[in-house]
């Protein structure tokens, strides 16, 4: 079950978690969401930031990952030096163009000077290997601002030596290394449902290969040994709405081709997610 976290809110973009109770205090913003959506203009953004803000919480439950940018928000209203650990099927690195958009979020988190570091976990997609890491922030990964843990079991044995890179037998020991280091200091989780093996959670893009136990593991392990100061979850699949023509042909042209359940399959596969794991993260 969901309790009613103190501290937590959810803001409702997109219907994601329509039919979903929670105890959780609701924003309706649902008339943002096709603005916000994969993409949208800095000045949408501060707009809509300015608009919300003073109701935001320290842990956030919002909707489909095509809005994991608005993570580089939430992580503004905390002043203190923080560790930013993501849970993501995707690295969301990308340097080129929008400004704001859910593949390139991480780097609008780095910009602000209250997140030290990053680390993305779980990620599974081509965009961690050559060629295509040549888009990403390849410079603060290499400045040690940013980690990225991708698996690598399914490729050849030199790739394996990518910076990073963790196998199904050998990432809890990769995490618990990582976790140590932390020694105490404050960090910020946000779990993209993606991040779950397929059948564990339907969202918008392709799964990853993370189980239940494997995330709860995971925070459990940050919580011996730093300090969580917030967080949010998001990913559960809604149904695209754009409010601008290139948003939606950038969109489509990007998400890969799935093929849905009923409603109502989908529905109660995500709630199972949230419940595994909301309460693992806001505890």
């Amino acid at each position: 079950m969901i309790g009613r976290s103190a501290g937590a809110v959810h803001v409702n973009l997109d219907q994601a978690w329509a039919g979903t109770a929670t105890p959780l205090p609701q924003i309706n913003v649902t008339s943002w969401g096709p603005r916000l959506r994969f993409t949208t203009p800095t000045r949408e953004v501060e707009a809509f930031f300015g608009a919300i803000e003073p109701r935001l919480a320290s842990f956030v439950l919002y909707g489909s990952g095509d809005f994991h940018h608005l993570t580089a928000l939430w992580l503004r209203r905390f002043t203190q030096p923080l560790t930013l650990v993501a849970f993501d099927n995707h690295p969301d690195w990308d340097r080129r163009p929008p400004l704001w958009a859910c593949g390139g979020w991480i780097n609008r988190a780095l910009e602000l000077p209250q997140v030290e570091r990053a680390a993305i976990w779980g990620c599974g997609n081509f965009e961690c290997w050559w060629p295509h890491q040549i888009f990403g922030n390849r410079k603060a990964e290499r400045e040690g601002k940013l980690e990225v843990h991708p698996w690598a079991d399914e490729r050849a044995e030199n790739a394996r030596e990518r910076r990073g890179a963790m196998l199904r037998t050998n990432w809890h020991e990769h995490f618990q290394h990582f976790a140590r280091k932390l020694n105490g200091e404050n960090v910020y989780i946000t779990i993209d449902l993606d991040c779950l093996a397929p059948g564990l959670a339907w969202t918008n893009w392709e799964n990853g290969r993370f189980s239940y136990e494997n995330v709860c593991w995971a925070l459990q392990t940050l919580r011996e040994y730093a300090r969580i100061v917030g967080g949010d979850l998001c990913g559960a699949y809604s149904e695209p709405r754009f409010a601008r023509r290139k948003q939606r042909f950038a969109a489509e042209w990007d998400h890969p081709k799935i093929a849905l359940p009923p409603a109502e399959t989908l529905r109660s596969v995500n709630e199972a997610a949230l419940h595994a794991l909301w309460p693992a993260l806001t505890q």
